[in-house]
């Protein structure tokens, strides 16, 4: 299957770029494996988040942040552009890859169950849990989710908590939600993003990550023979009010030009947004595609209005994935502006 995919580690402060470079282009390599090997855009989509969520470097599945209580509670999405299906789960504390019970899920949505009733799209907790454990999905005790690093931040700053009312956010909350966009050659296409959390966040809490419009959103347009899709980082109390992905995704369709397009949502949808008037600073990023199922040409997008942002893509005509650092020129305010920078590609 020929396609092209692309993943982010999140939004923030990336010192270490060493370590998330690895990590993205293993994410692709694998991703793009599951292509050469006949798998559709939702399996490479999954596998490549399931290696992000697998690495400790990531705010994702093992390692993590920590709420509160000292626990890892995850949330991840996933949705298909082409049944538009989609699939969550939350504060999920012992499934290893909460983007594959988010996966599960996403699937049974076009099927009844018993007595015709109507299939669970989100599930939360122990109940998430419980269904996991019935579909097969390899449970972990929850303590092996915790990281030594995701520990030592947690102890780190907590004590700190304890001592000063304030402690500067863009450390203490690394808006790492990671995520990943994929498209095969026919518009098929795919979008999820996995993620623990802001560090020392209220048990219960429910981040843009498990939201539906706000963590993912693809969308297969057979009447204008686009496609596209978008996954989301950031604060996700203000992706959630915005409904950020789908915003990203209904602009993009349609539109003249993809950067243009990308430039006048984060203005007019986030930055502008009459739900976030009162914020003066907003941390967010994303990674989009936009594709022609008709010419075979498409465009990946990465925008952020954090210091930085790490990406990673692929295409099955590529013999190794690219991996860029994306920074916010200096002459820009952290959460106010966007940088936006895009690849273009050709499947067929």
């Amino acid at each position: 299957m020929t396609g092209f995919v692309a993943v982010h580690t999140g939004a923030g402060n990336f010192l270490d770029e060493t370590l998330y470079e690895h990590v993205c282009r293993e994410a692709c390599n694998q991703a793009i494996n599951v292509l050469y090997a006949g798998g559709t855009a939702l399996d490479a989509c999954e596998r490549a988040i399931v290696i992000l969520e697998n690495s400790t470097a990531t705010n994702a599945g093992i390692g993590s942040n920590l709420n509160w209580n000292r626990q890892v509670e995850c949330d991840a999405c996933i949705m298909d552009g082409a049944s538009l299906q989609f699939g969550a789960c939350t504060n999920v504390t012992d499934v290893k890859n909460p983007i594959s019970l988010a996966r599960h899920l996403c699937e049974r949505q076009s099927k009844l169950l018993s007595f015709g009733r109507i299939p669970p799209m989100v599930l939360v907790g122990q109940g998430a849990s419980a269904y996991a454990r019935e579909v097969g999905l390899q449970i972990v005790p929850a303590e092996h989710m915790i990281s030594t690093n995701a520990a030592k931040k947690y102890d780190h700053y907590r004590s700190q908590i304890m001592q000063y009312e304030e402690i500067n956010r863009a450390k203490l909350s690394p808006l790492d939600t990671v995520g990943a966009v994929c498209v095969d050659a026919e518009g098929s296409i795919v979008a999820g993003c996995s993620s623990g959390g802001l560090m020392l966040k209220l048990s219960g809490r429910v981040g843009q990550a498990a939201t539906y419009g706000a963590g993912c959103w693809a969308l297969m347009d057979e009447n204008t023979s686009m496609s596209a899709a978008s996954c989301t980082t950031g604060n996700g109390e203000y992706l959630m009010k915005t409904l950020f992905a789908k915003e990203l995704v209904d602009d993009l369709i349609g539109c003249n030009c993809p950067i243009t397009s990308q430039h006048l949502t984060y203005k007019k949808k986030l930055l502008e947004s009459p739900f976030l008037s009162k914020q003066k600073a907003i941390h967010a990023g994303s990674l989009s595609i936009i594709y022609n199922t008709a010419s075979g040409d498409g465009d990946l997008l990465w925008a952020h209005t954090t210091n930085s942002m790490c990406i990673g893509f692929m295409s099955t005509k590529q013999k190794k994935p690219k991996f860029v650092l994306s920074k916010l020129p200096q002459n820009l305010t952290c959460g106010t502006k966007p940088v936006i920078n895009g690849h273009h590609f050709k499947l067929i």
